[in-house]
């Protein structure tokens, strides 16, 4: 499994396992399956409520602690008559009960929304307590992640955004790797939207290798640098999402696919009242 490095030198998985919409009931075994297929990277959330289910698969699996690299996220917090840093301890306290382990690998930010300048500077003291090896930023675009390293004593080690051929950030990536950010792909099958599975440029790749599209994406990102956490609950797609170590796309494929990006994201509509008030504001691209 290859790794990155990340800005602390906490060595990360570059494909990892992710749980994003797995029922809580669900998780358990399809963590157990991914770990006995071979992943060593759990990507999970607060706010994604199958956190002890993850716990419990890693009890279960017996694989020592050192050998896994787990993710978790803070979820917004706004402690209307307290203390938002209190409120991020103690969010992370609660993440690492229900995940039973002693301290996490990663734990991020989930959204630049409500205070989270009082959630990182809670964070940065987890990190400096060992309790999370490394602290990151999810869905930061590059104005706030820039304010946050510009006014911060510790820089994000990972920003987790959108990535996928239809929406491809590689100016965000640029700057990214100019302020030593790693950038963490979620969604990167685009959770099947533009018929990615059946996009011919893809499905040609696909063939000319002998594997399946999803695999040509896994591949395309990760010799992009990029760290990407697929999600499966069935064992065999799991395996086959595991199996991209053995072959690599031309320059001509990686250009081939370059072409595929619209630059703009597929799951949040930035022209809905709604959606620009959530996202505070800002009419992110």
């Amino acid at each position: 499994m290859k790794n990155v490095t990340l800005n602390n030198g906490v060595q990360m998985p570059i494909l990892g396992f992710g749980v994003f919409q797995i029922p809580e009931e669900d998780t358990q075994a399809a963590v157990e399956a991914a770990l006995a297929v071979g992943y060593r990277h759990l990507d999970t959330a607060a706010s994604y409520g199958n956190e002890a289910a993850v716990g419990a698969a890693i009890k279960a699996s017996g694989i020592a602690r050192e050998e896994l690299f787990v993710t978790t996220k803070v979820w917004i917090q706004h402690a209307p008559t307290g203390s938002v840093e209190d409120d991020t301890r103690r969010s992370f306290e609660h993440s690492l009960r229900r995940l039973g382990l002693d301290y996490v690998d990663l734990y991020l930010i989930h959204q630049p929304l409500g205070d989270y300048y009082s959630e990182w500077r809670a964070m940065q003291e987890i990190n400096k307590e060992g309790l999370s090896r490394a602290i990151g930023v999810s869905n930061f675009h590059p104005d706030r992640l820039v304010d946050l390293i510009d006014h911060n004593e510790i820089v994000p080690a990972v920003n987790q955004i959108e990535t996928h051929p239809f929406h491809q950030r590689e100016a965000d990536q640029s700057l990214m790797r100019e302020r030593g950010v790693q950038i963490e792909s979620w969604g990167p099958f685009a959770e099947g939207k533009n018929n990615l599975f059946t996009d011919p440029v893809l499905s040609g790749i696909a063939e000319a290798h002998g594997k399946s599209v999803a695999q040509v994406v896994l591949r395309w990102l990760i010799q992009r640098d990029v760290v990407v956490i697929p999600k499966s609950v069935r064992p065999e797609r799991m395996a086959q999402n595991m199996d991209v170590f053995d072959f690599n796309l031309t320059a001509e494929q990686m250009s081939t696919i370059a072409a595929l990006d619209t630059g703009a994201s597929l799951f949040f509509d930035h022209r809905d009242p709604a959606m620009v008030s959530w996202l505070g504001g800002r009419r992110y691209s």
